[in-house]
């Protein structure tokens, strides 16, 4: 996208393809979603455009027909950008630029474009120029069809083939040194987490722009970013909150899920999506007023199935129920979800409630332990520090005595090993 000024935006086109597999009706919402992603990203939505298809055309993506009849409204309107809510080939994109004389976007770019826009952190910023090299890498051919055009025919081929081949291996390189980079950070991360492990940690996820920087603010009292646009939040944001009783927790707001997140930058975005799998539980926040949040709830499941999460203890955060003109929806989702809870983050309605929700989901699924382990075996102390959370220390002799908060799931492992270790009077 170009550099808009405030106020300025850019008119654009939308073009979906409605198939067998995707109905007339899915492929409205998916251009209602690429509309909100256009408005993001500082475009202003001037026409919306489906075709039905039995098969994607391999050179235009769209019929001919539909090719000619989106050049006349771009010529009419002065229309500079088009964007297509699929990914397009490298030479579906080459063809429908030179047909429509304008700039055309598919969905992944779009997307990867307001990531490198939100990206504020240094590793924000590598995780997104990651995944736009990976994701240019296939499409290198179009950045040099100006040789073509400039001197035509006979003769420009091997200049610009030669200089195609030169471009992918600098950008392989740098693919390369931004991984290796990475994994730095990725390193650093283990680091900062072992320095807060005492702590259970929990993690909120969601489809994009449901509320969870919102709720995260109202339940530590801070003050993370929040703007009512899609991918607001990049960089885990890590705070610690008050349950009451004596309990407290490390609450992490990740990067919010949407349909079609390209593989590129989920993969990139590795070492953030991590503090999910780190996580002791889950707030799977849900935007209860609109229309499809059932159909993001399967998109965020699918997605936590793809990092190994699915099978984490998780709490339903159903939000927005002040802004609900019928209420027994909720009593139906209460059934459908014995996990649930229901809350306005903006309004701090049933906050008490949720937090009352997440205790009780953490008694239910983590146990207390204490050990008694002889102060020289730091390598044991070590375990139980990254294994579970140390409620209580006391020094007696020579030895010192842990109260321990473990999940069920590894307490009877975590206390063979600890009856198993060289050098410890075991479990108490």
């Amino acid at each position: 996208m170009i550099e808009l000024s405030k106020g300025d935006r850019e008119p654009c086109i939308l073009v979906g393809v409605s198939t067998r597999q995707v109905s007339k009706a899915q492929t409205e919402e998916l251009l209602d979603e690429l509309a909100l992603l256009a408005d993001t990203a500082g475009a202003e939505v001037k026409a919306r455009i489906i075709q039905d298809r039995d098969r994607i055309d391999p050179a235009f993506f769209i019929g001919k027909g539909k090719v000619a009849e989106i050049r006349a409204l771009v010529e009419q309107q002065k229309i500079p950008l088009v964007i297509f809510d699929d990914d397009l080939s490298g030479v579906q994109v080459k063809n429908l630029e030179r047909e429509l004389q304008c700039k055309v976007v598919d969905r992944s770019a779009l997307i990867l474009d307001i990531f490198a826009s939100r990206a504020k952190t240094m590793e924000a910023k590598t995780q997104v120029e990651l995944a736009q090299l990976q994701y240019l890498l296939p499409r290198l051919t179009r950045q040099w069809t100006h040789l073509s055009k400039q001197y035509g025919g006979i003769g420009t081929k091997g200049p610009g083939e030669t200089q195609i081949e030169t471009d992918r291996r600098l950008v392989k390189t740098r693919i390369s040194h931004l991984k290796e980079k990475l994994e730095r950070i990725g390193r650093q991360r283990v680091t900062q987490r072992k320095g807060r492990s005492r702590h259970t940690r929990a993690a909120l996820v969601g489809y994009t722009n449901v509320g969870k920087s919102t709720l995260l603010n109202m339940l530590s009292g801070s003050d993370v970013f929040v703007e009512n646009r899609l991918f607001a939040t990049l960089d885990p944001t890590t705070r610690l909150v008050q349950l009451g009783s004596g309990v407290d927790i490390l609450m992490t707001d990740t990067v919010g899920f949407i349909r079609k997140l390209p593989h590129d930058l989920v993969a990139s975005f590795k070492s953030t999506l991590e503090e999910i799998t780190e996580a002791d539980v889950l707030l799977h926040v849900v935007d209860v007023t609109n229309r499809v949040f059932e159909e993001q709830i399967v998109i965020v499941r699918e997605t936590l199935e793809d990092l190994g999460c699915a099978l984490k203890p998780t709490l339903m955060v159903f939000n927005k129920i002040d802004r609900l003109a019928d209420r027994s929806l909720l009593h139906n989702l209460a059934k459908e979800y014995s996990r649930s809870v229901f809350i306005s983050a903006t309004r701090g309605i049933n906050l008490l409630g949720l937090k009352e929700q997440v205790r009780m989901l953490l008694e239910e699924e983590f146990v207390e332990r204490v050990f008694t382990v002889s102060q020289g075996n730091q390598k044991l102390i070590s375990i139980l520090h990254s294994i579970a959370e140390i409620r209580e220390r006391t020094y007696v002799d020579n030895a010192v005595v842990l109260k321990v908060r473990v999940p069920k799931s590894k307490a009877v492992h975590l206390t063979q090993l600890v009856r198993g270790h060289k050098g410890n009077n075991g479990e108490e």
